[in-house]
């Protein structure tokens, strides 16, 4: 067995150190993008013209698949399997393996592409069948979702070269790189001054953008030493077989999510603005789920992988403890200010050109339920690789599964209402449902996957994680009634300042005083978040 410096480079990295690494450059990416979002919605605006219900479809669609074949399912068979390689049988065997596995989910990417860029006036009416009423909006999202369906095999490459960069210990790149998107997606639109106009370079820089990133993770690979490049022929080798087996289970449960997403977009697509208002939305509460749920379970997965393979049961019980922690830590401010104050969030940050006061209701409506959720979709990213450590692709897409029967079942009820024999069961409240539903689906969830763990007793509810979260719920608890006071008072705040001014500082205050409870409280310390990286270090 070789032990290369990359591989040693591997053991030495902290859960916590490379948690931090991903979450500055999460939290750089995630402003980027939140700028991206700001001057796209004052260009398309959302109800008032086509363009931002297409362009919005234009970005989905690749990602959706995205989730299923990059992201999600075969990154997380790849980093077990890859370090277990480059641990037992050295760099060049783990080198070809990578080799193999990009030029599989390359192929079958591309092949997706094409084929979807063929048929997508017709898949049109599957995926958005409430567009057909507007040809005009139908015909642009169709072009634009043909134009950006590239974006998709070059991010399953980006996808698994962080795979590689990850397993042997290197974040920075890998974590820096979806900074690019935001950056040429602005310098695309930023210009525009035209609704449909705008459209088309966004759909256009989504591909610049993919072929950018893709470019600069090949170089970071190479650069820490490792030979992945792309195959002309994809290879089932063994490994690849086995590979794959592992990653079926994890596509299906990426795939009942995004079941999710796709039956949202139909009953969405029959409201003018409806697909612009849930996207926006999404971006907000995908703000601590990226930063938090994304940075330490990118680091949690590895650090798991290495505890489990040596046996170390106690060290594996002790790093969940800390992501789980520290990742309330920092969603639950998030959580507290999304519950609060959402129509003091979109109105301060994107009422401004053609999205319009109503469409800043409308998303608010929907974000205040997307909000009770987070918590849900950032433990589902923290206790995913408790299973995926061990292997266990199927538990996860089981749990995925009941997600879906959750979220269609509240979701499509609320959105349409319920009645038996002219008697209202249900009340309609149509796109805050699918809201809703979204929410419940990932609670039952995060449900399922704590029942799994502890009765298979590879972890259990310490009296630290216990004390911990309890007093982290009542410090966010106390932030959002501190917001919900300020929200009361706007006029008075407005009075000496610009509302983009007063929703930052309002934000910050709120962050300020729940930090103050924190180390009051005991929740966490300086000397207990050192403690924490001693041990991961």
């Amino acid at each position: 067995m070789s032990d290369s410096p990359e591989s040693s480079g591997v053991k030495s990295s902290g859960l916590v150190r490379n948690s931090l690494i991903n979450f500055v450059f999460t939290l750089i990416s995630r402003f980027l993008g939140m700028a991206r979002d700001v001057v796209v919605t004052a260009v398309m605006g959302a109800s008032g013209n086509i363009a931002a219900d297409a362009y919005n479809t234009a970005l989905s669609f690749p990602n959706l698949f995205r989730r299923i074949f990059a992201e999600g399912a075969f990154t997380a068979a790849f980093v077990p399997s890859y370090s277990a390689v480059l641990a037992s049988e050295g760099q060049e065997a783990a080198d070809k393996l990578a080799r193999d596995a990009m030029a599989t989910l390359a192929s079958a990417t591309l092949i997706l592409t094409i084929a979807a860029q063929i048929s997508m006036p017709w898949l049109m009416h599957v995926i958005n069948p409430g567009f057909a009423d507007t040809p005009d909006k139908f015909k642009l999202a169709v072009v634009l979702t043909q134009i950006a369906m590239p974006y998709l095999p070059c991010m399953t490459i980006v996808a698994l070269l962080s795979g590689v960069l990850n397993a042997r210990g290197r974040f920075i790149v890998s974590a820096a790189a979806p900074t690019l998107l935001n950056v040429v997606m602005l310098a695309m639109v930023l210009p525009q001054t035209d609704p449909v106009q705008g459209a088309w370079w966004a759909s256009a820089g989504i591909v610049v953008a993919g072929v950018s990133q893709a470019a600069l993770l090949l170089w970071a690979v190479r650069k820490v030493g490792a030979k992945v490049g792309l195959n002309v022929m994809p290879r089932f080798t063994p490994q690849i077989r086995q590979l794959l087996w592992l990653a079926i289970p994890g596509a299906l449960a990426a795939s009942a999510t995004q079941i999710n997403v796709w039956v949202s977009g139909i009953f969405a697509s029959q409201v003018d603005g409806a697909r612009t208002w849930l996207t926006v939305a999404d971006r907000l509460y995908q703000l601590p789920l990226g930063l938090v749920g994304v940075a330490i379970g990118v680091a949690l997965l590895p650090a798991l992988s290495r505890s489990v393979q040596s046996g170390d049961h106690d060290r594996a019980q002790q790093t969940l403890d800390d992501a789980l922690i520290y990742s309330m830590v920092f969603t639950l401010p998030a959580t507290a200010a999304l519950i609060a104050i959402p129509y003091y969030l979109i109105d301060g940050l994107y009422t401004r050109g053609e999205f319009l006061p109503h469409d800043a209701m409308e998303t608010a409506a929907a974000l205040l339920h997307y909000g009770w959720g987070v918590p849900a979709f950032v433990l589902t990213r923290i206790l995913s690789p408790a299973f995926y450590a061990r292997k266990d692709t199927y538990g996860p897409m089981k749990f995925a599964l009941v997600n879906v029967v959750v979220n269609l079942g509240v979701g499509v009820a609320l959105f349409n209402g319920v009645n038996i024999d002219g008697t209202q069961i249900i009340p309609e409240i149509g796109v805050p449902g699918l809201a809703i539903g979204t929410s419940a689906g990932a609670w039952a969830n995060v449900l399922l996957m704590l029942l799994t763990l502890l009765k298979r007793k590879v972890w259990h509810i310490t009296k630290r994680s216990g004390s911990a979260l309890i007093k982290i719920a009542l410090c966010g608890g106390v932030m959002g009634v501190a917001l919900k006071v300020c929200d009361l008072n706007r006029g008075l705040i407005e009075a000496h300042m610009a509302k983009e001014f007063a929703i930052v500082g309002v934000c910050f205050a709120g962050l300020f005083l729940y930090m103050a409870l924190l180390f009051v409280t005991g929740a966490t310390s300086v000397s207990e978040l050192k403690a924490v990286m001693r041990r991961q270090g």
